[in-house]
């Protein structure tokens, strides 16, 4: 009778073990998707690529590099000032250009001070910076520290230069808002002896297309966070509030280069990850701009 009873357990016992084998496998498959998915979240909001563009000009006898960095809303455990500052020498700019919201409103002394640092390490590097504040890093003494780190502050402020034998007239200025009687001409006129460069946190297509500087650099975007494939624009577009503008038969000025008669408006897509690390398809940058003579278009 014991044998007969220990020959039937044996089948009970390796189904039992089968099933058991299962469950590991199944629950081994929901570890490695969520592993993936953790991989994708990661790669998406905390790996730094660069961005690379050409533009032409008549006005500029020599190439010219500049680097554009925004949006860094800076926190503990962020991409590091080391790499952005590793990008930035890799790519060796003649001048790099700081578009605002380095740290968030309600940021701690200690998360204002990591901005403050990047300026002073690009500076140190050899490398000229000019800054513009955006609607959350606009704390006077921060931006005095910008200024003391070395950067040039441009609060609506302008300044002429020479890069590379190229006269360069370099605008900013830090506006969270635009009237509908905005008008840049009140304050600056482009230089037609100059390659004009502007530069705005906020994006405003309209009014800096009748400035018409050679090329307004802009920001604040953070490339609208989620991005569809195959470059078919944003999820949502936060400056009008609407999902899927792109189905809307609407001017949706997320990220990248918008052309204007005589001109380029560029929107960097930033580098920090606010209000909360989303990035889709639109991952943290650098930007590189490289800008030649007219007539080596098409080499």
């Amino acid at each position: 009778m014991n044998e007969i009873k220990e020959r039937e357990d044996k089948p009970q016992s390796a189904g039992k073990g089968t099933k058991r084998k299962k469950e590991i496998f199944k629950w081994s498959r929901v570890a490695a998707a969520l592993l993936v998915l953790m991989l994708i979240w990661w790669f998406n909001n905390y790996t730094l690529k660069t961005t690379k563009v050409t533009l032409y000009s008549s006005k500029v006898k020599s190439p010219m590099r500049i680097a554009v960095i925004s949006d860094l809303h800076a926190t503990k455990h962020g991409i590091s000032n080391k790499t952005i500052l590793r990008r930035i020498e890799k790519n060796d700019p003649d001048a790099v250009m700081i578009l605002g919201d380095m740290y968030t409103t309600d940021s701690s002394q200690e998360l204002r001070q990591i901005p403050v640092d990047l300026t002073a390490d690009i500076v140190d590097a050899g490398y000229r910076v000019y800054f513009v504040s955006g609607e959350h890093d606009t704390d006077l003494k921060y931006i005095e520290s910008q200024r003391k780190a070395g950067a040039h502050v441009m609060d609506y402020k302008s300044e002429k230069i020479n890069i590379k034998g190229n006269p360069v007239c370099i605008y900013g200025i830090d506006n969270v808002y635009y009237s509908d009687t905005f008008d840049l001409h009140n304050e600056f006129d482009p230089d037609e002896n100059c390659y004009n460069m502007l530069l705005a946190h906020i994006p405003n297509y309209k009014k800096f297309a009748e400035f018409g500087a050679d090329l307004t650099l802009c920001a604040d975007t953070h490339g609208c966070m989620v991005q569809l494939p195959f470059d078919m624009g944003p999820v949502f577009y936060s400056d009008a509030g609407e999902w899927f503008p792109q189905f809307k038969d609407m001017d949706v000025y997320d990220k990248g280069a918008f052309d204007y008669k005589g001109g380029t408006m560029y929107i960097t897509s930033g580098i920090g990850v606010s209000p909360l690390p989303i990035r889709f398809n639109n991952r943290p940058e650098v930007v590189i701009i490289d800008i030649k003579p007219e007539k080596q278009a098409g080499i």
